[in-house]
């Protein structure tokens, strides 16, 4: 895959997921970290997610995994981010005060391919400017956007279903999740 190259150089790519449109990079590269940042013209302090192939990679960059955590993974059919209270192995950009992390496997055949051949985790982040809406098609995302990635990714770009975010789930102190989107 042409995207996995200008991951690995550190590009940034316009790609569909399992949700809506993102821009992606690769997201132990602080400096493509950076350019994402600058293309949405958005506030350093907002945290961006990240996803990640599977519960293997997941283990690789979260502190630990609650049990609640893995049985929202083995039981939702819809995507879901969690917020790993503990971060590891990323960069200080994409977490938050707290050294937490969004991260989201998910079940979509071009990210699975996409993370697989990459064998790291991807910055995943809505295809818009900061204060716009997110793009629930191809055909919303706005012109500054498709020309400041390095790639945008063939799939789907015909599709007209309309997609939203994920839900969001938080590990509270407990080992609990609790549902804040």
């Amino acid at each position: 895959m042409l995207e996995t190259q200008i991951l690995k150089v550190g590009g940034v790519i316009l790609y569909p997921t399992d949700t809506i449109w993102g821009l992606g990079c690769d997201a132990t590269n602080r400096k493509a970290i950076e350019r994402i940042i600058q293309i949405k013209g958005r506030s350093a302090n907002k945290n961006l997610l990240i996803l990640v192939q599977d519960e293997e990679m997941l283990a690789e960059y979260v502190e630990s995994i609650p049990s609640c955590a893995r049985d929202l993974l083995h039981s939702l059919q819809t995507p879901a981010t969690i917020i790993y209270p503990k971060a590891k192995n990323l960069p200080i950009d994409l977490l938050s005060n707290n050294q937490s992390i969004g991260i989201r496997i998910p079940k979509h055949d071009y990210c699975q391919r996409l993370l697989k051949e990459f064998g790291r985790p991807v910055v995943s982040t809505s295809a818009n400017l900061s204060g716009m809406p997110s793009p629930e098609n191809f055909s919303q995302i706005v012109p500054d956007i498709l020309q400041s990635v390095d790639y945008v990714a063939e799939q789907e770009r015909e599709d007209k279903e309309q997609h939203t975010a994920s839900a969001i789930f938080i590990v509270e102190s407990d080992n609990s999740l609790r549902q804040i989107r």
